[in-house]
């Protein structure tokens, strides 16, 4: 029998906790093994019970999502975290980003949409909701946009770039795109190459933030 998905569930509101504990114990390959009511809690617990996933929520007292995530990063940089918002704010996505989340996703997702992207970024990928990702897209005409550069980036390569930023893998860019798997893994390694990033986060991370994709 496969071992569950262990889940950290961070969040400073009851009703959520319980809806979202709800919702994870509906599913076999889902485990809750702790929640935090705020930052300092989630660093604690993720030392204690070293979960597989930490649902952390952005906006908290004593610590927020941001801050919990570096912290618990430096220490256990394995441990998948997505950020778990009410809101579609920009800034909170990029910066959630920067600090290492894999993902985002929002807490009016569906039952259905909370569970795959549990599972998505447990197996490593980048994982965001549709309202999230229009977020990352299109920013507001009233923001100055982040200077913008190609890296050298080949017009390919920019069309790998958008569907990692949408949380595709090695398979889903090859099928997508109509390349081989080895095509697509060379494209990918050519993209964190160029952009100087160790990993797909960090290189989701740094497109979004400089506005490599439109």
């Amino acid at each position: 029998m496969t071992a569950s998905i262990r889940i950290l569930l961070v969040d400073d509101h009851s009703q959520v906790h319980l809806g979202i504990a709800a919702i994870i114990d509906i599913f076999d390959d889902l485990e809750l093994v702790g929640h935090a009511n705020n930052g300092e809690e989630a660093v604690k617990l993720a030392n204690q019970t070293v979960p597989d996933v930490i649902l952390m929520d952005v906006i908290m007292p004593k610590m927020d999502g941001i801050k919990a995530t570096r912290e618990i990063h430096k220490v256990h940089p394995d441990i998948k975290i997505l950020a778990l918002s009410s809101f579609q704010d920009e800034e909170s996505v990029r910066e959630m980003l920067k600090a290492g989340a894999l993902g985002y996703v929002l807490k009016n997702s569906s039952i259905d949409d909370i569970a795959h992207t549990i599972r998505a970024a447990h197996a490593g990928k980048s994982v965001f909701s549709s309202e999230v990702t229009q977020v990352l897209m299109h920013s507001t005409p009233e923001e100055s946009p982040k200077p913008r550069t190609d890296f050298g980036l080949t017009p390919r390569e920019m069309d790998v770039l958008r569907l990692l930023i949408k949380g595709h893998n090695n398979n889903q860019i090859a099928d997508e795109l109509i390349i081989s798997l080895s095509t697509a893994k060379f494209h990918v390694s050519s993209i964190l190459s160029k952009l100087n990033a160790s990993s797909r986060v960090e290189a989701v991370a740094l497109a979004i933030e400089r506005n490599l994709v439109s």
